[in-house]
């Protein structure tokens, strides 16, 4: 007997250029960068980039870590980044991650941007 196994959110895992990413939507979005970068549009842009952020008491020690990864973080041709998220749904996790990177981590890295793509 089979079962199909129903996702969460309505995603399909899809494999682009060797990688399995979590939606097609990202999948495409993996395409469309590597579009930009053989037009000589963004220097390199990698996946699942990892953001360590930490929440400090008041005499600046580190109390709370949170993790994320953002699905994209491009390099564009001044030296700046983006991070590029692909979301077909918000959740409650998400969010507090959004709250968390836009708190405490883009502040001390000016030389970033923070984007969100809706799959529509």
């Amino acid at each position: 007997m089979y079962r199909t196994r129903y996702k969460k959110y309505g995603n399909t895992k899809t494999e682009y250029d060797g990688y399995t990413y979590d939606s097609k939507f990202e999948a495409g979005i993996a395409k469309d960068l590597d579009i930009r970068l053989k037009a000589g549009e963004i220097k390199e842009w990698e996946r699942q980039f990892k953001v360590e952020m930490w929440a400090c008491d008041h005499d600046g020690e580190p109390k709370l870590k949170k993790t994320h990864k953002i699905d994209f973080r491009i390099h564009e041709l001044d030296g700046s980044f983006t991070l590029l998220e692909a979301k077909g749904f918000e959740t409650a996790d998400y969010r507090d991650r959004r709250k968390w990177l836009e708190s405490f981590w883009l502040p001390l890295n000016l030389d970033h941007e923070y984007e969100v793509i809706y799959n529509k």
